[in-house]
């Protein structure tokens, strides 16, 4: 596979969590290479998205392709072994509070290949040095800030090398200065490792900086698509109200009820 080819393919994918409609016939295409933004509001289905790739959640209709492979849940063993494929890193870095920075690093490594000590350990320095931090191997999570957490949590999401990177709010929480190292370290990781980033977040500035492409998801559907350029010019009002941070626009406030005064029975 080379470097613009598809290597993610999501066709009709539908999910609900019962009655609620949270994707529905959506189809995304993510090239190797690009680093590429999952954006719109809370509740939309960005990190559902993510589980329905990385098989956390079977979709009731449409397909995941991963690599030529498809994403089937029923069969545990290939699942495991595309996962292999996949870094993960989680909102706020889900680290393992009782190891340390060099052994929450190692983890994958140690449970996925069979390596010697001696390598992990050269593996884990070089990832570590890769996002600053291989001076603090020896700490503990309690030990470090937030946003160093976080870049120990992308060091551990790219210890396998994978062919997708997987970021579920990379910047929630983050100071300026510590948002600014992040964005460049996923845009920087990636081309390094000739992968494919995914990146959800309703950080528009930032995003737009280091993407290639962005996919804005509302009420179950792709809403808009484009270039950060093109999205950046476009008359569409879903785009323009969610960029600007508009309150007025196709995106309401209200959750859908009846009016206020018939619930307060006046």
């Amino acid at each position: 596979m080379r470097k613009g080819d598809t290597l993610l393919d999501i066709k009709n994918l539908s999910f609900a969590y019962g009655n609620r409609v949270i994707l529905e016939n959506v189809d995304l295409s993510f090239k190797l290479g690009d680093v590429v933004a999952i954006m719109g509001g809370s509740g939309m289905g960005k990190t559902t998205l993510l589980k329905l790739i990385g098989g956390l959640l079977t979709p009731q209709q449409g397909t995941v392709t991963l690599n030529g492979t498809r994403v089937d849940t029923s069969d545990r063993v290939s699942l495991y072994k595309l996962r292999r494929s996949m870094g993960m890193l989680f909102q706020f870095g889900a680290l393992f509070t009782d190891m340390t920075v060099f052994d929450n690093v190692a983890f994958p490594l140690r449970e996925q290949t069979n390596l010697s000590e001696d390598l992990i350990r050269t593996l884990v320095l070089l990832k570590l040095d890769a996002v600053g931090l291989r001076g603090a191997a020896h700490l503990y999570p309690s030990e470090i800030s937030g946003g160093m957490s976080r870049r120990v949590a992308l060091a551990r999401s790219v210890a396998l090398d994978p062919l997708l990177i997987m970021y579920d709010e990379p910047f929630a929480g983050l100071d300026p200065i510590s948002m600014g190292v992040t964005s460049q370290l996923i845009r920087k990781l990636n081309e390094a490792l000739g992968s494919t980033s995914i990146v959800v977040t309703h950080d528009v500035a930032e995003t737009f900086e280091i993407v290639d492409y962005v996919y804005m998801i509302s009420n179950g559907r792709v809403q808009a698509q484009g270039t950060p350029e093109e999205l950046k010019n476009s008359k569409d009002p879903f785009v323009v109200q969610f960029i600007n941070g508009y309150p007025d626009g196709p995106v309401k406030f209200q959750y859908p009820a009846p009016p206020l005064a018939e619930d307060l029975g006046i």
